[in-house]
C-alpha cells in the first residue's frame, strides 16, 4: 500500500470499502466470515490450476485453494491486498484465472454490473466464479434494512438476480449454497445456544441462511461446422472505367 495509490483511488469507493472492512472486523462480520470460511474451504478444495483471484473488502486472510499454484488478492489499497486496482479496472489479462472469488464484492461496490464483468472476463473458459453475498431473504437481510452501521450500505442483491446476470455473461450455475443461520445477535451466549440449530440448518440447506455462495462455470463455446450453402450462379462482371487520379495528391 502506498500513499500514491491512496491518493489516486476514488474517495467514495475507498470510503465504502473501508467502512465495509471495519464492519466485517466486528463481531457480526466475524461470525459471518467464520461460517463462510468453512463453506469456501470445502468448495475451493475441489479446484486446481495456476491462479486463484480473490476480491473482497474483508481484512482477514481469505480462504485458499490448496491445489491452485498461486492465490492472489486484489482490490483497494488496504493492508493485505497484493494487487491494487479499482473495481472496474482489474489489471489482468482476459481468461487469466482458473478461479475467481468475489466475497462480498457485489455487496459493497459502486457498480455491481461493472465489477461482475471484470471478474467474469478474468475467468478462463471452463474455470469457475464463486460469489459470496449477504442473503436479503434472511435475518441478516432484515437487519440490513434497519442497520445504522456499514451493513446499511450493503446492496444485498438476491441470489436469483445474480444468477441471471451470470447466465447473460456466459456462465452456467452449478451450485447454490447457504450458511450462517444464526441471527446477528449481540449476545455471545445466545450465539452458543444456537450452534446446534446452525449445524442442522446447514445440513438441510434451507434458503434462509445469512449468506449465499453461487458457484458458476464459464461455458466453453464450441465450434459447430457450418454446412456450405448452395452457390447461386453469379452475374457477369461489368468492367467500370478507371477513376482519374488527382496528380497533385498522388505525387505528394
Amino acid at each position: 500500500m502506498t500513499d500514491k495509490a491512496l491518493a489516486q483511488a476514488d474517495p467514495e469507493w475507498l470510503a465504502l470499502i473501508s467502512s465495509a472492512r471495519e464492519w466485517l472486523s466486528g463481531p457480526h462480520g466475524q461470525l459471518l466470515l467464520a461460517e463462510e470460511q468453512r463453506v469456501l474451504e470445502d468448495e475451493l478444495g475441489r479446484y486446481f490450476g495456476g491462479y486463484l483471484v480473490h476480491y473482497g473488502p474483508g481484512a482477514d486472510t481469505p480462504p485458499k485453494a490448496p491445489q491452485v499454484q498461486r492465490n492472489v488478492r486484489l482490490g483497494a489499497p488496504l493492508p493485505g491486498v497484493e494487487i491494487i486496482c479499482e473495481e472496474q479496472a482489474w489489471p489482468l489479462c482476459e481468461h487469466a484465472a482458473d478461479v475467481v472469488v468475489l466475497q462480498h464484492g457485489l455487496d459493497f461496490c459502486l457498480s455491481p454490473h461493472g465489477l461482475l464483468r471484470e471478474a467474469a472476463s478474468s475467468v478462463r473458459p471452463g474455470g469457475h466464479l464463486l460469489i459470496v453475498g449477504i442473503n436479503p431473504w434472511s435475518s441478516w437481510g432484515l437487519k440490513h434494512a434497519f442497520a445504522k452501521d456499514a451493513l446499511r450500505q450493503a446492496r444485498c442483491i438476491p441470489p436469483s438476480r445474480v444468477a441471471d446476470w451470470l447466465n447473460l455473461l456466459g456462465f452456467a450455475l452449478e451450485k447454490r449454497r447457504f450458511g450462517c443461520y444464526r441471527p446477528p445477535l449481540a449476545s455471545v451466549a445466545w450465539q452458543s445456544r444456537l450452534a446446534g440449530w446452525e449445524r442442522r440448518a446447514s445440513s438441510w440447506q434451507l434458503a434462509g441462511g445469512g449468506f449465499y455462495i453461487l458457484v458458476a462455470r464459464k461455458m466453453v463455446v464450441g465450434l459447430r461446422p457450418v454446412n456450405p450453402s448452395r452457390r447461386e450462379p453469379m452475374g457477369k462482371l461489368i468492367p467500370l472505367p478507371m477513376a482519374k487520379l488527382n496528380r497533385r495528391h498522388s505525387d505528394s
